[in-house]
């Protein structure tokens, strides 16, 4: 298993930057002229999160490139070798897979609207079908499911951190993008709150 996941976790990372970040920013900038990255550089709470966010990424890769490409670095990563199992290695694995899928389908279901970051410049869409349906911010709960499945499949000190922090900033974004939301829709937004769990 463990030679299987040094090429699939590498695979799967480029595909999901690819797929999920720069394929699906490409196509909101081509149908409406805007970049969808919105977290900007200043020290504000919204832009430090997307600091917060772009770091946990940073560590996810490096510990997948130690995993993949440099066994004796990895070993500095404080394997969990308890759960160092093959099943439940196989099924991080498999969890992370529905998380990129789950994520591209709640991505293409909100179209034109979907953003890295709150967008205070540019009014978006209130998407409430499709996945919108079940979860109100089904995104985040796509990448949770993803932050659980690479700990599970590389179980260390790093990716149990980088879970944790992940899930905590997600956590804070939703609720800084609800407050948002709330503001740029008012009622029909605080009726969706009502229809519709914050995750599931």
């Amino acid at each position: 298993m463990d030679q299987v996941l040094r090429i699939a976790l590498p695979v799967y990372f480029a595909a999901f930057f690819g797929i999920a970040f720069f394929w699906r920013s490409y196509q909101v900038w081509k149908q409406t002229g805007i970049n969808p990255y919105v977290f900007g550089k200043s020290d504000s709470a919204y832009d430090y999160i997307g600091v917060g966010f772009r770091l946990s990424l940073l560590l996810n890769v490096i510990a997948v490139i130690a995993f993949s490409f440099w066994p004796t670095v990895y070993r500095y990563l404080a394997p969990i070798k308890w759960l160092e199992n093959p099943w439940l290695r196989l099924f991080g694995f498999s969890l992370m897979c529905f998380s990129l899928i789950w994520v591209v389908i709640a991505q293409a279901q909100m179209g034109r609207s979907w953003r890295v970051g709150i967008d205070k410049e540019n009014k978006t869409d209130l998407v409430s079908t499709g996945l919108f349906k079940y979860s109100r911010n089904p995104i985040f709960l796509g990448m949770r499911f993803g932050g659980l499945g690479l700990f599970l499949s590389i179980p260390n000190a790093l990716t149990f951190g980088t879970f944790l922090m992940g899930d905590l900033l997600m956590n804070v974004q939703v609720r800084l993008e609800e407050e948002f939301l709330s503001g740029e829709h008012g009622e029909k937004y605080e009726g969706f709150k009502k229809k519709v769990r914050r995750w599931i």
